[in-house]
């Protein structure tokens, strides 16, 4: 490969790392202008309370059971690499030992990810009580100063 054609392969990735790293724009007129100058679609809220409760069920009936059972996998499949790397004549291979580690650190960041996993759920489930109680809470210490309400 000659000199130029190295500098020609440079010059192509860099080409091809600069069109991957532009950001994109938001068109110029989308309607509704959002506070503050930004631009954007409505003014509600992203989702309804079916849709959170909804999510909330999709997490504990899917995405919980299958984190739970890839992590139960990786348990069985783990145990069975360890035991053919471990000791049979005294000493093991390090491999072993290496993989008990990797494992535990899986462990810990499996339950790390139930453990969000049971948060978000348990966020998207109260978030619209939050709101109503909110709400209410203005609602009853607007009515308690109002003149209209005490006539």
């Amino acid at each position: 490969m000659s000199w130029e054609e190295w500098e020609q392969l440079k010059a192509t990735a860099a080409d091809r790392d600069t069109a991957r790293m532009q950001l994109n724009q938001v068109p110029a007129d989308q309607g509704a202008s959002a506070p503050g100058g930004a631009s954007g679609g409505t003014k509600d809220f992203a989702s309804s309370p079916a849709e959170k409760l909804a999510a909330a069920r999709a997490i504990e009936e899917h995405v919980e059971p299958d984190t739970r059972k890839s992590g139960d996998w990786a348990d069985e499949q783990t145990n069975a690499a360890v035991k053919a790397f471990g000791p049979k004549d005294g000493t093991g291979w390090i491999t072993a030992t290496a993989l008990q580690t990797a494992h535990s650190k899986w462990g810990e960041q499996v339950q790390t990810l139930m453990n969000r996993l049971a948060a978000e759920k348990a966020a998207l489930r109260s978030t619209n009580t939050l709101f109503q109680n909110t709400d209410l809470t203005i609602g009853l210490g607007v009515r308690s100063i109002s003149v209209i309400d005490s006539l």
